[in-house]
């Protein structure tokens, strides 16, 4: 009796080493293995200093793609520290990928002429000239300030303020080149036009640009009533393209009668 008694526990002895070792196993097969990172190699990058002086080459990346330049809403560009980024004759409008024209500039000085426009209404007729080079005897335009007089006409329009477009003539010429109603030759144009106020302005070469002074003034009195002020990027300026020769600075330039 007493061996089969010493048996018996020697058996349940066994039973729970083999049961304790299988329930080791299990948990250790449960385990998640940690693996470590792989050590990444160091790329050594050159880091040259940008030269302000000398703006994007033609024919290579855009603003947007250069690492040290930006563009505004106004496809402004300029480095991240603010300064402006010059361009010049030879690395202009080529080098730049345009994401706004001389519309959108016109846009905002129209609004700015607007914000703090005086004695001006919805009844108020106006008339908008070219724009004039400021050092000149302000009898000289170019391409960009008969675009600019252009692009005036629609934005002022979108105000609801009427416009009186002075270079209407009274009928249509029909030629072979094309059926023509606008006219710059003053003998075929009214002497006289309903105008109250006048927008106008001057324009002056910027070492990054032309600087642009619009204003509203009084047919009659010669009152300025609203102003605004912005500097279109010589990339912008230069974008126009003249239907004939005669190009000087990116523009046609054009010397009024006097």
């Amino acid at each position: 009796m007493k061996n089969l008694t010493l048996i018996i526990l020697f058996s349940v002895a066994l039973g729970g080493c083999s049961a304790t070792k299988s329930l080791f196993n299990k948990n250790k097969s449960n385990e998640t293995k940690v693996e470590e990172p792989a050590v990444q190699p160091v790329h050594l990058v050159d880091i040259k200093p940008v030269n302000r002086t000398t703006v994007l080459q033609p024919n290579t990346q855009s603003p947007s793609e250069h690492p040290s330049v930006r563009v505004d809403s106004f496809g402004a560009a300029s480095f991240p520290n603010g300064d402006p980024l010059y361009a010049g004759r030879e690395n202009g409008y080529e080098s730049q990928q345009l994401t706004k024209n001389i519309g959108s500039y016109a846009q905002n000085l129209a609004q700015n002429l607007v914000s703090n426009m005086e004695y001006l209404t919805d009844k108020t007729p106006i008339g908008i000239t070219s724009f004039v080079m400021l050092d000149s005897d302000l009898q000289q335009t170019n391409l960009l300030g008969m675009q600019l007089a252009e692009s005036f006409v629609h934005e002022m329009h979108k105000f609801r303020i009427p416009v009186i477009d002075f270079k209407a003539t009274d009928y249509i010429r029909v030629t072979e080149n094309g059926d023509f109603f606008l006219s710059r030759d003053f003998l075929e144009l009214k002497n006289k036009a309903a105008l109250d106020y006048i927008l106008t302005g001057t324009m002056v070469k910027h070492r990054g640009g032309y600087l642009v002074n619009a204003r509203i003034i009084g047919m009659k009195s010669k009152a300025v009533v609203a102003t605004a002020q912005s500097l279109i990027p010589f990339y912008v300026a230069d974008a126009l393209l003249p239907s004939s020769g005669g190009r000087t600075d990116g523009v046609t330039l054009i010397q009024g009668d006097e």
